[in-house]
């Protein structure tokens, strides 16, 4: 068998991709490089100049394959493929899969300001990304308040008789009911436009020109309006203006490393405003450098979303097959500054200490987490060796549509990846001893065949029933060396109360109410409980949408389909008369009727 050291020096002078593969054929490691002999033929020369965990990664290493590329950028795109597709235990990995969100104006006559997140379309107009969904409710409440655009969804705007509250307290004109005309209403969404895109200074110019027109034809409540726009317009800006100079969009990255704990911070500037900043932690980092971090991020990022003309980052060398790559990603030209001055210096330094915040935080609560790990050990009698915990429950109302939750604690924290929900079917109504059995039975079978992790705590929400459900589960599947513990509601079913059942324990054990380790155990089952009901909650609703049109003679799923999508959803096709029912392909007007009888 060649030796690694020997395949490495074997290698061409290109560029291209590597692969670390380990004794039993896993890819321990994926990297890029300009020259594959030089960049590969280091792991074996440098020595102590390696960090130790690449030292243990190097002497890991059973075989190494390559893949020759034509450019360091095309090198690039493939190594975040394989990274993507191939999770090694040695690369520096950013989960990011969430799209972000954007504001939309819809392209309706009376356009609707709205919440989107997923691929742009063309039939409406976008406004972002922002880095969260609380930075879009926060840009849609400032524009509600200034512009008073609409936010119903179309369902409920087609068939307004009056007003609604909105209206009442000023956030909205009113437009499903005619309290403004179509004119003015466009006038209003082209200022909120405008204001989105970054011209602040044309809507307070408009504004300003409105507000003499009104005041000088003496219409002083319109006048008062249009002072009251330009008053809260000027506060935004102060609040929220960055830069009146070139490259308004651009994406400023910055990374801190403190004690070991990495952060990463992406500030977001789109139209000359700050729309808010995002922190990421990457798993994998130990030991790496900042600019191996940094070009992590940025590789892995933007080749899964879009790309602004402008990125601010720190540290980060060579950049030049990077910047390649993203400008081919975008279809135009992307600027990378590395070494920015004046102001963008400003923003970088800004990221820097977000991220230095962000780094500390989440350090702060690993020792937090850890301490009550700790105690959570010592109060349970259980060994130190314990870190991952599974924790289940069951939702439903009444037995209808119930789902069971399987939420994880490992590493230090939750695992929101490696949740599980379990649509409950088989089982009586109501019977939540039957539909424990089913979830557990379900997700440690996985677990036994190996597709999953073994858990060292399994706590169970619910009383001695369930707890006894449990245990024959686990000897039936023959995971006797898992431990189970019952969560069960004190009396009152306050907080502080609950009662730890344990297996072959005679008596009910009570933490205090401030024990680190009884609020490890709240988090845990809260987190199981939240989980649950939203996943009943939406089995819930598409039994309950999907029955009351299923029972109507000659509605079959294309008409049920077309139902739900013209009308919004079971609330509109209730609202709607028959005349706009039989509007509808394929329903004729003794069809409409029947199913307007039907749902009434």
């Amino acid at each position: 068998m060649v030796a690694p050291a020997e395949i490495a020096a074997a290698l061409p002078h290109l560029p291209g991709v590597y692969r670390m593969i380990g004794g039993a054929g896993e890819v321990l490691y994926v990297g890029k490089a300009i020259d594959l002999r030089k960049r590969v033929s280091s792991y074996f020369q440098r020595g102590d100049t390696l960090s130790p965990r690449i030292r243990l990664m190097v002497a890991l290493i059973a075989s190494i394959e390559t893949t020759v590329t034509r450019s360091e950028a095309e090198a690039l795109l493939l190594e975040n493929n394989l990274i993507k597709s191939l999770s090694p235990r040695y690369n520096i990995l950013f989960r990011d899969d969430k799209s972000y969100p954007y504001l939309m104006l819809s392209g309706h006559p009376y356009p609707r300001l709205g919440f989107f997140r997923g691929t742009p379309d063309r039939g409406n107009r976008h406004f972002g990304p922002f880095p969260n969904a609380g930075a879009v409710r926060e840009s849609m409440q400032l524009l509600q308040k200034v512009f008073r655009l609409r936010t119903c969804e179309d369902s409920v705007f087609e068939h307004r008789s009056r007003p609604c509250l909105l209206h009442q307290i000023r956030r909205c004109t009113a437009p499903c009911v005619g309290m403004i005309s179509e004119q003015a209403y466009a006038d209003d969404v082209r200022s909120a436009a405008m204001f989105l895109s970054g011209e602040e200074d044309a809507v307070l110019e408009h504004l300003t020109s409105r507000m003499n027109e009104a005041a000088g034809a003496m219409r002083y409540e319109e006048a008062a309006v249009c002072r009251d726009q330009i008053s809260a317009l000027r506060k935004v800006r102060e609040r929220q203006y960055v830069s009146s100079e070139g490259g308004r969009d651009a994406d400023v990255i910055a990374c801190r490393i403190v004690d070991g704990v990495c952060c990463v911070n992406l500030v977001m500037i789109r139209g000359g405003l700050h729309l808010g900043d995002r922190n990421f932690y990457p798993q994998n980092a130990e030991d790496a450098e900042v600019a191996q971090i940094l070009e992590a991020f940025v590789t892995q990022h933007y080749l899964q979303h879009p790309v602004p003309p402008h990125l601010i980052v720190d540290a980060l060398p060579q950049a030049d097959g990077l910047q390649e790559l993203l400008s081919t990603r975008a279809g135009r030209k992307v600027h990378l500054s590395t070494h920015p001055n004046g102001e963008r210096r400003i923003w970088l330094e800004m990221a820097g200490k977000n991220a230095a915040l962000g780094a500390r935080q989440r350090l702060a609560q690993r020792l937090d987490d850890a301490a009550r790990l700790t105690s959570l050990q010592q109060g349970l009698g259980l060994a130190e060796t314990v870190q991952r915990i599974e924790c289940f429950d069951i939702s439903h109302t009444q037995g209808e549509a119930t789902v069971a939750s399987c939420v994880v604690y490992d590493r230090g924290g939750l695992q929101r990846g490696e949740y599980r929900r379990f649509n409950i079917r088989d089982i009586t109504p109501g019977d939540d001893y039957g539909a424990m059995r089913e979830a557990l039975s379900r997700r440690y079978r996985r677990v036994v065949s190996g597709e999953g992790k073994m858990p060292d705590l399994v706590l169970i929400d619910g009383g001695a029933g369930q707890l006894g459900v449990a245990l024959e589960v686990m000897n039936e599947l023959g995971l006797n060396g898992v431990t189970l513990a019952g969560v069960a509601k004190g009396e009152s079913r306050k907080p502080g109360l609950e009662q730890l059942l344990l297996p072959g324990r005679d008596s009910p054990l009570r933490l205090a109410a401030d024990h680190p380790g009884l609020h490890l155990i709240q988090q845990i089952r809260d987190e199981a409980h939240r989980f649950a009901i939203e996943g009943h909650r939406a089995r819930r609703a598409r039994a309950r949408t999907v029955s009351a049109l299923e029972e109507i003679p000659g509605v079959g799923a294309k008409r049920r389909q077309r139902l739900l999508a013209r009308f919004g959803g079971l609330r509109g096709v209730l609202a709607a008369s028959v005349e706009e029912i039989a509007g509808i392909e394929g329903i004729s007007t003794e069809l409409a009727q029947r199913i307007y009888d039907a749902l009434h």
